[in-house]
C-alpha cells in the first residue's frame, strides 16, 4: 500500500475522516493497478475516480466552512482550488497520454493528500467541534454510506 491510515491522518470528526479515508482507498487502488500492472486503462479510470471524489470532498469541506462561518474559509478554499488545478492538469496530461501515471505522480498525490489532511484539515477541527459538529456518530449515516460506495 502507498498510504495507510493511521490516527495521524485522523482529523478527530467521523464523518470527514470516512471521506479521507475513501481517498486513501482510491490513492491505494491507483498504486496497486500500477505496481501490478493492471493496465493503464484502469490507472486512467481509477485517477478519474479520485479526481472526482475529491471535488465532492472539497465541497463538503467548504460548506461545512461556509455554515459554520470558519474564519479561514477562504485560505483554506484557495489550497482546495490551488490543488485541484494541480492534480486536474496532471490528470488531463495522463488522460490525453501526454504522461504516463507512474510512481512520481503517486508520490505527489500522496504527499499532496497527507500534507493536506495533517497540515490544513486538521487546523478546522477545533473550530468545527466548538460549533458542535459531532465528532462520531451513534449510527451510519446515509453519507456514510454515500462516501462508502466510492470505494
Amino acid at each position: 500500500m502507498l498510504v495507510t491510515w493511521s490516527d495521524e491522518l485522523s482529523v478527530g470528526i467521523q464523518e470527514i475522516d470516512e471521506q479521507h479515508k475513501v481517498l486513501v482507498n482510491l490513492l491505494n487502488q491507483l498504486y496497486n493497478a500500477i505496481v501490478h500492472q493492471h493496465g493503464n486503462e484502469d490507472a486512467k479510470e481509477i485517477l478519474g475516480r479520485l479526481l472526482e471524489y475529491t471535488r465532492v470532498h472539497f465541497a463538503v469541506e467548504e460548506s461545512l466552512m461556509r455554515i459554520l462561518g470558519y474564519p479561514d474559509y477562504d485560505e483554506h478554499k484557495k489550497h482546495h482550488e490551488l490543488l485541484l488545478n494541480e492534480v486536474k492538469m496532471l490528470g488531463e496530461k495522463v488522460m490525453n497520454g501526454k504522461k504516463a501515471i507512474g510512481f512520481e505522480l503517486l508520490h505527489f498525490l500522496k504527499k499532496w493528500l497527507t500534507k493536506h489532511i495533517m497540515e490544513e484539515d486538521k487546523l478546522y477541527t477545533p473550530f468545527f467541534i466548538a460549533r458542535g459538529v459531532k465528532t462520531s456518530y451513534e449510527k451510519r449515516s446515509w453519507m456514510s454510506k454515500f462516501w462508502n460506495s466510492f470505494h
